[in-house]
């Protein structure tokens, strides 16, 4: 089935997003912004340009794994220039970097079933990178996660996390017995154990949401997760127990209101954000987005539905939803089982990370400091984003 009509279409709506949200930002300015207007056209023909290469080399892919990615990263471009200008150039230049990335995978990229033999390459670069943060590792808002190398600051843990999913495809495969899963467990439980030392509570949780379900996929058996789920339980009250930092995110999460003013002011301001802009917003550019702490990365989903409303935020969750549904698509047309775990370990790594920042900024679970993918500012999440879809696309075009 042909879906050029569809993918064009929604290209046009994509782009009609991108003008009508930056000229909105042009006119609320005295004199008129007219940088908004530049980005707008850097930022449609950066997506135009990228789609016309991929449509180009492979014509049978799934390309709406590209188109909504990009509506996800226009939002986020559109909402930080809004919020600081100097901070949303950045972000385009990262997001150039990373569609460059996505192309030069499905591109240049031989079939990927080959890489299956490096399993012990992707174990060592896993470790390295799980273990950098807990060695190199620099204290930003309580969690030692960042490393500077040279001026260059970046968390390894987010290119970490993509070769933890290579390494358990390459392992989980060849699944035939219990014995099969030891060695990847205890890779797990080490990679989890750093992020715990390192205080990055939501990374270890989405490693845990990955690594469940590549364990269910692999398997078939419901009763590996159950023991999973009750030794990570018991692993979260001996982590209680030790650890006062994962006392004061359950205190906050269980009650923010009485320690508004300090410990829980972030969850605090972000509530009342979410519930200042009701279900259609103040209107972008007339919120109040300088109240919201950390704003650019972990908080943005609060400025996002503050100004532009609830149903905003529902949409954008939509499209996360759309967005997973075509990724674990091309894992179902995938011609081999390394292919097709590694494209539901990343479909699963986007989903667990869109679920625990948005479940921590609205309080239905205790926050944890992690990115919005492709919203959220963030040259390292950008990156390893758009890695991963690149690899989920080239599955894709091989699948067909």
């Amino acid at each position: 089935m042909d879906t050029r009509k569809d993918e064009k279409k929604l290209l046009k709506y994509t782009y009609l997003l991108c003008i009508v949200g930056f000229f909105n930002l042009t006119i609320i300015k005295e004199p008129f912004d007219k940088g908004a207007m530049l980005m707008a056209l850097a930022t449609c023909l950066l997506i135009g340009y990228s789609y016309f290469i991929i449509r180009r080399f492979f014509s049978e892919g799934d390309k709406f794994i590209f188109i909504f990615s990009s509506i996800l990263a226009v939002i986020g471009i559109i909402m930080l220039y809004r919020i600081d200008t100097a901070t949303a150039v950045k972000q385009i230049v990262w997001f150039a970097i990373g569609v460059t990335g996505f192309i030069l995978i499905v591109v240049i990229l031989p079939d990927l079933k080959r890489f299956v033999k490096f399993k012990y390459v992707y174990l060592g670069i896993t470790v390295i990178l799980m273990a950098m943060g807990t060695l190199m590792g620099k204290e930003t808002y309580g969690a030692k996660n960042w490393v500077s190398i040279a001026g260059f600051a970046f968390q390894p843990s987010e290119f970490g996390k993509l070769f933890l999913v290579a390494y358990l495809s390459a392992s989980l495969k060849d699944y035939k017995d219990f014995k099969n899963l030891i060695e990847p467990g205890i890779v797990v439980m080490l990679s989890l154990g750093f992020m715990v030392l390192q205080r990055d509570l939501g990374s270890a949780l989405m490693f845990f949401g990955i690594s469940i379900t590549m364990l269910y996929i692999a398997t078939s058996n419901f009763k590996y997760v159950l023991v999973c789920l009750i030794l990570f339980a018991l692993g979260a009250v001996v982590s209680y127990g030790l650890f006062d930092h994962v006392k004061l995110r359950v205190l906050i999460w269980n009650n923010p209101w009485p320690y508004a003013t300090d410990k829980s002011y972030q969850v605090v301001q972000s509530l009342l954000a979410i519930a200042s802009g009701g279900l259609t917003g103040s209107g972008l550019g007339l919120g109040y987005p300088k109240y919201i702490p950390v704003r650019t990365t972990d908080f943005i989903f609060s400025v996002i539905c503050e100004e532009l409303g609830i149903l905003m935020g529902f949409a954008i969750i939509l499209i996360y939803f759309l967005l997973f549904y075509r990724c674990m698509r091309a894992a179902i047309y995938a011609g081999d089982d390394f292919s097709r775990l590694i494209t539901v370990g990343y479909s699963a790594m986007i989903a667990c990370q869109v679920f625990v920042i948005i479940g921590g900024v609205i309080n239905l679970i205790p926050l944890t400091g992690i990115t919005l993918p492709m919203v959220s500012y963030g040259g390292s999440s950008m990156l390893s984003t758009f890695f991963a879809l690149g690899i989920i696309q080239k599955v894709s075009e091989e699948g067909r």
